[in-house]
């Protein structure tokens, strides 16, 4: 963490990955409108909080903010893609459309690197980020696959549909077998939501398909990573991997 109104400004100035900005709801003065001059036009998640809040995490004299800086260097999905295809690729990209438990966040991107998958995509807003305990749970996965932080997941999908990607959504309410789904032709974006709400209806329509897995048990769902880790080596089964 970063503290303090000067500190937080020279890191953003300096070029420093920052996950977060929590700020003071009443912060007011000269050093805050430069804070927020700085931050106009950068993609930097910033909230307003209780002052309280910021004196619970730290004692220090934090001037009302505090930066939270990121375990990893993120990629841009529109400098990921030309390089994927440049290599000669078909590239395989996972989306992740909400997920918020940093658990479920190291399994997946465990999974991923195991079953290389070229790139994650995560939304700015309302998603978990790669944070220290997020890289301890991927088995340091995180720190060998690139993860694309995006203002928003609505416009990640949009982009990777004009640059020929098949968006499939992942949800218990497809009405398509998984293994239906053709993986191997082209370009593929995986797409799963949250824990608790899945995907949102809007980009579920930006969706090409829509696909399950055959469930047999009392239980309502299976656990998102565990999902997602079926349906990436059904991906990487049929273009031939195994």
């Amino acid at each position: 963490m970063i503290f303090g109104i000067r500190a937080v400004i020279e890191a953003v100035e300096a070029g420093k990955e920052i996950d977060k900005i929590l700020v003071k709801r009443e912060l007011q003065g000269d050093l805050s409108k430069e804070l927020f001059g700085v931050l106009r036009g950068k993609n930097i998640m910033v909230q307003r909080v209780p002052g309280d809040k910021l004196n619970r995490m730290s004692q220090k004299n934090h001037q009302g903010v505090i930066a939270f800086l990121s375990a990893i260097t993120y990629d841009k999905l529109e400098s990921m893609v030309p390089f994927l295809y440049e290599q000669g690729k078909d590239p395989f990209v996972l989306v992740l459309d909400g997920l918020t438990d940093v658990r479920n966040f190291g399994a997946i991107a465990r999974t991923c690197e195991c079953a290389g998958v070229d790139a994650i995509v995560i939304p700015q807003r309302g998603s978990v980020t790669v944070s220290a305990d997020a890289v301890k749970t991927s088995a340091g996965a995180l720190l060998h696959i690139p993860v694309c932080r995006e203002k928003s997941a609505g416009e990640a999908l949009q982009y990777l549909k004009d640059c020929g990607f098949k968006l499939i959504a992942v949800s218990e309410k497809g009405t398509m077998n998984y293994t239906q789904a053709d993986y191997a032709s082209g370009p593929v974006a995986l797409v799963v939501g949250s824990e608790e709400s899945g995907i949102p209806r809007e980009h579920i329509a930006m969706c090409d398909e829509m696909v399950s897995i055959p469930q047999f048990g009392t239980i309502a769902s299976l656990n998102v990573s565990v999902a997602t880790g079926v349906l990436i080596y059904e991906v990487i089964r049929q273009r031939g991997a195994f």
